[in-house]
Formats: C-alpha cells, structure tokens, sequence
C-alpha cells in the first residue's frame, strides 16, 4: 500500500514537472513584436494591420504564439521618444516603427534589438541606415519614397493651365522636407511654380492652408503625417474657396481630397509584416535590403471635384482604381 503511494507521488510529480517544462517551452517559443506610430490616421493604421495580419497569415498568431502590443504617440516627437525607451526597456524580437519620427526613435532607443520601418519616405537621408539596398545595423523597412514626378504630371492632368502648386508640410518632418525639396526639383520641369506653408502641429494646418488661397492653383497634401491627420481642415478650406487638394496617399481621397496616385498602404503593411517574420525566424535586418512599393494606383473623388469646382477628365477616371461619388 505504502509502494503504491510512493509510486503515484513519483508519477504525478513526473507529470507536473513536464507540464512545467512544457509551459516553458510554450513562453520560451512566444514572440514578441512590439509597434509603436507616430500618430493615427487611416493610411498610417492600414500599414500596422496590414503587419499584424501578415504575420498571423505566416503562423503567429496573438494569444497562441505572438505578443503583439501597440502604442501611438498621438503625434508628438517626444512621446514617440518614450514610448521607443519603454518598448525597448520590454526587449520585444522586432519593434515595428510605422512613419519617420517613430522610426527615428526606436533606431535611437533599439540597443541591438531589430527595428523594422513602414511608411518611411527617405530612410537614408533620415539616417536609419547606412544604404537602400545595405542598410547595416539593426534597421530596415519598407520606404514610401513618393513618385513625385507622377504627381505633378496628375496635377496638370487634373487641371490643365494650372501654374503654381501649393504645399503643405512640417518642416521639422525629415521624410515631408525631401518631399518638399522633391516637388521643388520637379515642378519647374513640368512649367510649373511651387508656394509652401508650414505647420508645425495639426492645430496650425488650416490656417497654412488658408495662407495660400490666391497663391496656389492646387494644393498637394505629402505623406506628411502632421498634415494628413488634419486632412479635413485644409478640405474645408478648398471647398469653401474652390481650392483643388489632392493627396500623396489614396486614404485620403475617401476623406475628401479630390484625387491621390500612390501606394495601399495596407499592402505595404503586408510587405512590412513579411521582413518582421523573416527577422522572427533568424534573418538579421542588416542583411535585408530596404524594399519600396510599386505598384502605384489612382483614386478619385468626384464629389470633393464637383464641390471644389473641378471637372475631372474622362482620361483620369478611365485609369483610376477606384472613383468615389459617382
């Protein structure tokens, strides 16, 4: 009697001492992918699904093998700042950075853990790696580099006769002021002028726009993340002075922007969540080559056209992707 005791004791102690080391085993394969943006808005939200679900489509799924934890610096550089020294303080696998200023500062706060960027328009020049195609360190991403010369071409289109292009942006932005010094290489080829107004937080965007009715002939929003989070204030504005807005980012156009040429930027996310999967199963970010987007499609608002006093050519909505207000 007493043997059977000390048997049943050996065996249930040799089944909870496996059920330990299998729950350990269970953490020890978890991953964690910690994602921290600079603010949100649609374009900008696309992009952090468009990773989650990447990575769930690859096997890691939240709650059975994947933390995944997310936090929005609500647009301020210096909680961005923050919110990179407390995610890396957690020593998250990958810290997905989605948009310049965020990206920044997990590169800054990362101490060797594997960044991963979205929606960054000039990785280099904001000195996030060393090169596109050999980033070095521990960063890389996928870039939103804007076709610039495309756009302008879709702003003649649009409105033939057009002379000056207005621009709205944050200077203190790296990824807004090379679109800005992009736009200003550009346009003069295409006999075009270009006017700029700065805003250095939301609260100051419409009043940059209205600081260019009777300057500018159209206005174009970049992927300026301070600018588009208050897309419906520089709208209003176009609306009620028969102002023309268009946008870098197609979102936008849903929200009231006449027309955008550019990237989906949920797609992107996907693109994103492959290169943090990639990490997760043993790559190293210096050894995979920042990638772009190319496949660039065309969306239209007719009704933001119609309110804005803009008849929009048969040719444009024959090649957009997508026409709103029919």
């Amino acid at each position: 009697m007493k043997k059977s005791r000390i048997v049943r004791a050996i065996t249930a102690f040799s089944l909870s001492v496996g059920l330990g080391i299998a729950g350990v085993q269970a953490v020890a394969s978890e991953k964690y992918v910690a994602a921290t943006q600079i603010v949100e808005h649609p374009a900008l939200d696309a992009a952090r699904q468009g990773v989650l679900d990447e990575l769930n489509a690859r096997g890691y799924e939240v709650g059975k093998n994947l933390k995944w934890t997310y936090e929005s610096a609500q647009g301020n550089t210096v909680t961005a700042g923050q919110i990179a020294r407390k995610l890396s303080g957690e020593r998250p696998n990958v810290i997905v950075a989605i948009a310049t200023p965020s990206a920044q500062a997990a590169a800054t706060a990362a101490r060797g853990i594997p960044v991963v960027f979205s929606a960054v328009t000039d990785p280099v020049g904001a000195k996030l790696v060393a090169s596109l195609e050999k980033p070095g360190k521990n960063v890389t991403g996928v870039t939103d580099m804007l076709p610039v010369a495309k756009h302008v071409e879709l702003m003649k289109n649009l409105i033939p006769g057009i002379k000056t292009i207005g621009v709205i942006y944050n200077p203190g932005e790296a990824n807004s002021v090379t679109t800005v010094n992009l736009v200003k290489e550009e346009a003069p080829k295409q006999g075009l002028e270009v006017v700029t107004a700065a805003a250095t937080k939301s609260s100051e965007v419409q009043m940059a726009a209205r600081s260019l009715i009777g300057k500018a002939d159209i206005v174009y929003l970049p992927t300026d993340n301070t600018v588009i989070s208050a897309a419906e204030a520089i709208i209003r504005v176009g609306e009620q002075n028969k102002l023309p807005i268009i946008a870098a980012d197609t979102d936008t156009v849903k929200r009231g922007a006449i027309a955008a040429m550019g990237f989906n930027y949920y797609d992107m996310g996907r693109q994103t969540g492959a290169i943090v999967a990639r990490i997760l199963e043993g790559e190293k970010p210096a050894e995979i080559s920042v990638e772009t987007v190319d496949n660039m499609e065309l969306y239209l608002n007719l009704g933001a056209a119609k309110r804005m006093g803009v008849e929009v050519p048969q040719a444009l909505r024959e090649s957009a992707k997508e026409i709103i207000g029919e």
